[in-house]
């Protein structure tokens, strides 16, 4: 296991930690140590140690530090030196850079292999708007890496979720890493008219990933062509279950949704913190299961399941109550 240390001056490491929390769930063997104004060397040094303490003594060690050259890296680099067969060090600490450490340690068991993964995902993470002031890079670094798709074969469906917010941090980063599509598809009806909120779902597409947003029909002509998207993995998103519902029974071939979350308005009951449910969802939901469909209900990969029986029972028991 590859442990890491959010290392940082003043209370950045603490909020960033509790930011990466927010988007990719809970971790485990992740420590923030913060270099208070009223704090020495020393101090710094002892804090890192401790931190160092709470993981097993054959785990890797990678440090995630706010600032080359500064006393977190310099407390850091000279605890660094005794280990660095096994431990790393990498500096301009963001959030993408910390979202994407926490998907390599899915799949990567080293320290200096995460660390050379990261640089390239935290610079990445810095975009501008308007686009036009963006340096210019060079013409082969320019050259946008192609997907497989435009050879016979149908989608490959890796996630079916259903979440009012649609494309964000999540899904963007928590769930592509896990499922690692080629494609995220918004199907709304309403989303495809809205200009705004189709450039921005387009935006927020993750590097390396083509967002788009179709029309819940068109989605089921797509999922019957068997001519242009072999090799094409499909993560779909669905702000209702009424759309999804309408999708399946079209002809898109879901087995199992992962249930987000479900945004509470107006005649609508919570069994729980992220989930609302009107009369019509809980039938809906109903239906999805007579179809043999299979619920996920969770947030993010490293969250533990919850049962949806459960808490359909409970939103029903709620809205019978309000009668």
């Amino acid at each position: 296991m590859v442990g890491i240390i959010l290392a940082s001056h003043g209370q950045f490491a603490a909020g960033i930690k509790q930011s990466g929390q927010m988007i990719f769930g809970e971790q485990e063997k992740v420590e923030a140590v913060t270099f208070m104004p009223n704090e020495g060397p020393d101090d710094l040094k002892a804090h890192l140690e401790e931190a160092i303490a709470k993981f097993d003594e054959d785990d890797d060690v990678l440090f995630l530090v706010d600032l080359w050259g500064g006393s977190p890296f310099n407390q850091s680099n000279g605890l660094f030196e005794d280990h660095k067969d096994k431990w790393a060090i990498v500096t301009g600490l963001n959030l993408p850079m910390l979202i994407e450490a926490y998907g390599s340690r899915l799949s990567m068991n080293s320290a200096h292999e995460i660390a050379a993964h990261l640089v390239e995902a935290g610079r990445e993470g810095v975009k501008i708007k308007p686009e036009a002031l963006e340096p210019k890079p060079a013409a082969a670094a320019a050259a946008p890496k192609q997907n497989n798709g435009g050879r016979p074969g149908k989608l490959d469906y890796v996630l079916a979720r259903i979440d009012s917010r649609l494309l964000h941090g999540q899904v963007a980063t928590a769930w592509s890493k896990s499922v690692k599509p080629t494609r995220i598809i918004v199907v709304s009806d309403n989303v495809a008219k809205d200009k705004l909120r189709k450039q921005l779902i387009t935006d927020a597409a993750p590097a390396g990933i083509h967002a788009h947003v179709v029309p819940i029909d068109q989605m089921i002509k797509i999922a019957k062509d068997d001519q242009h998207f072999g090799g094409e993995k499909a993560l779909l998103l669905f702000e209702t279950p009424q759309d999804a519902l309408r999708a399946i029974d079209g002809g898109v071939p879901i087995k199992e949704i992962n249930v987000g979350s479900m945004a509470h308005s107006a005649g609508k009951v919570q069994p729980n913190k992220v989930l609302a449910f009107s009369q019509d969802d809980i039938d809906t939901f109903g239906k999805l299961k007579a179809d043999g469909v299979s619920f996920d209900v969770r947030k993010v990969p490293t969250d533990s399941k919850d049962n949806m029986d459960n808490i359909l029972k409970k939103a029903q028991d709620a809205l019978n109550a309000a009668k």
